[in-house]
């Protein structure tokens, strides 16, 4: 049987071991998949992010749908969250597009916010447990409305730093709605994160195609290899104590995003 000549096996291989993780583990792929492909395959960064908010989108759909079909979807959250991050997402591929995206400053801008969103993703993993217990002893101490304010305030913060570094819709936009809705069971935190995920990853996959930094076949060759990684990691949940898994995910996490920067 012969290939596509659009599959590219290296890359499948690396979203077969990134989506066994992800479905392992919960964290999210951009923070694993964009520094392998820059780092490991020397894929141009604007292209990394690019194809990787694509890929993200694409798989996330399976996700909200299952999600959906469970009721654990808070979908005013989600709402509130898109009022923020659609607007910001737009805003942020218009500045790329007017800095003169691809250029070597674009490039630069992008490579600093995926070195900051990892290191700022990797609290998020390792004091993730200790995250939701604060949050429930705070629980009643903010008001409704101030809780939808900073629930669109947040969607502008992830919108603008998914869009420059494909990281950030996972782990610390779930671990900032652990903080403002503590009342809601952790299955409707995650489809909530996973729905709203989809229309910011596609609306930012699509301006990063718009302005040029998409690869075809790298896009193909992911998808191939993630699909059946997610599925294979989601029934190894439990292989890797909780603890080793954060300790391990966070040290990654660092490591990468210093070298990176």
């Amino acid at each position: 049987m012969h290939l596509p000549e659009s599959f590219n096996l290296l890359y499948a291989l690396s979203g077969l071991g990134v989506g066994f993780l992800v479905g392992m583990t919960g964290v999210g792929g951009g923070s694993l998949m964009t520094p392998l492909l820059i780092l490991l395959f020397r894929v141009h960064p604007q292209a990394a992010v690019g194809t990787d908010l694509l890929y993200a989108a694409i798989t996330k759909v399976v996700g909200t749908l299952v999600h959906g079909r469970s009721q654990s979807v808070a979908w005013p959250v989600v709402g509130r969250l898109a009022m923020g991050s659609v607007p910001a997402t737009l805003a942020t591929i218009g500045v790329l597009h007017w800095a003169g995206s691809p250029s070597a400053q674009v490039t630069h801008v992008i490579s600093v916010a995926l070195g900051v969103a990892l290191l700022i993703t990797a609290p998020s993993v390792l004091f993730r447990h200790r995250l939701q217990a604060l949050s429930r002893r705070k629980a009643g101490q903010v008001s409704p409305a101030m809780t939808a304010g900073l629930t669109t305030a947040l969607g502008v913060v992830l919108g603008v730093m998914v869009t420059l570094s494909s990281v950030g819709a996972g782990a610390i936009g779930m671990a900032a709605l652990v903080f403002l809705y503590p009342g809601l069971e952790v299955r409707r935190l995650v489809g909530s994160d996973i729905a709203h995920a989809v229309p910011l990853t596609a609306i930012a996959g699509m301006g990063h195609w718009w302005i040029g930094d998409i690869d075809g076949e790298l896009l193909f060759s992911l998808l191939c290899g993630s699909v059946p990684g997610i599925i294979l990691g989601s029934l190894c949940v439990g292989l890797i104590p909780d603890r080793a898994q954060r300790i391990i995910l966070a040290s990654i996490l660092i490591t990468v995003g210093l070298k990176v920067i």
